[in-house]
């Protein structure tokens, strides 16, 4: 099994190797698995649209963000931070954004335009800095950050808090009373380390399940 530091982002391979690595250590994880099948990668491209994408996908239905990306994507074709500052606030509210993320979209387009964030070279740098770069800006919390290092980087350690999915997923699975604090949280995931990505991605293959 190759370590953590081996293993810069998850690939279908490695994915295979630290699912059947948390089975051995987890029967909860084993028996998802055993149902449902091994997790997707679910891989993003990595850059601006899709940083745009978990902004909308911030406190509200994957579906309803997905629908409103794609009026996006129809609007513009390619999700580009010069093309994105083009529309009016008027405009992306009619395509299903708030105000409050058409406000952070539009932060983290100028900030990309200005290099202020240089998103290519984030691939190059460990969690934590990538993480503090990310959170420096207005609108992207410590969720937001993660699910970019989770999904777009394919980091595999990052463990999402505040992960409404995750939450439930635990609070069902390991039958708890309730939803799990964040300190509760934390101390679950450290049993998952160094592939908590991994076991978020068996969770979250559950929770889809249901």
């Amino acid at each position: 099994m190759k370590s953590e530091q081996q293993i810069a982002s998850l690939n279908e391979d490695s994915l295979g190797e630290a699912v059947v690595w948390l089975c051995k250590r987890d029967p909860v994880l084993e028996s998802v698995v055993n149902r449902l099948g091994r997790p997707p990668l679910w891989a993003r491209e990595p850059g601006f649209a899709t940083l745009v994408h978990i902004i909308l996908e911030q406190q509200v239905s994957l579906a309803s963000a997905r629908a409103c990306f794609d009026k996006l994507e129809k609007e513009l074709g390619q999700v580009e931070p010069s093309s994105f500052l083009t529309l009016s606030d008027e405009t992306l509210l009619a395509l299903g954004f708030s105000r409050q993320k058409t406000r952070y979209s539009r932060i983290l387009a100028k900030s990309v335009l200005d290099g202020s964030l240089d998103l290519p070279s984030l691939s190059q740098l460990d969690d934590s800095t990538v993480f503090r770069r990310l959170t420096a800006l207005i609108g992207i919390g410590p969720w937001t950050a993660n699910i970019y290092l989770l999904m777009a980087l394919r980091r595999p350690d990052i463990w999402p808090g505040g992960d409404l999915a995750l939450l439930v997923a635990l609070r069902e699975l390991y039958e708890l009373e309730k939803k799990p604090s964040p300190e509760v949280f934390e101390e679950i995931g450290k049993a998952f380390k160094p592939y908590r990505a991994v076991a978020a991605r068996i969770l979250w293959h559950y929770y889809l399940s249901r």
